[in-house]
């Protein structure tokens, strides 16, 4: 029975460091996406407002 008291310690301490290794890399900005949104132009539009502006145009016509 004392094995599990000293189980539980030792997941809740592993847990503890996770967690702050979890926080400090929020905080200094390792989740942070720079890239992304320089090359986000260069994607295409979404398909459905493509065809709705196709058959906009084709009505016109």
């Amino acid at each position: 029975m004392n094995i599990f008291y000293l189980l539980i310690g030792v997941s809740l301490f592993a847990a503890l460091i996770f967690l702050g290794a979890f926080i400090w890399a929020v905080k200094t900005g390792q989740f942070d996406d720079n890239e992304t949104p320089s090359i986000r132009i260069l994607f295409d539009d979404d398909p459905n407002n493509v065809e709705e502006t196709d058959n906009s145009i084709n009505k016109t016509k």
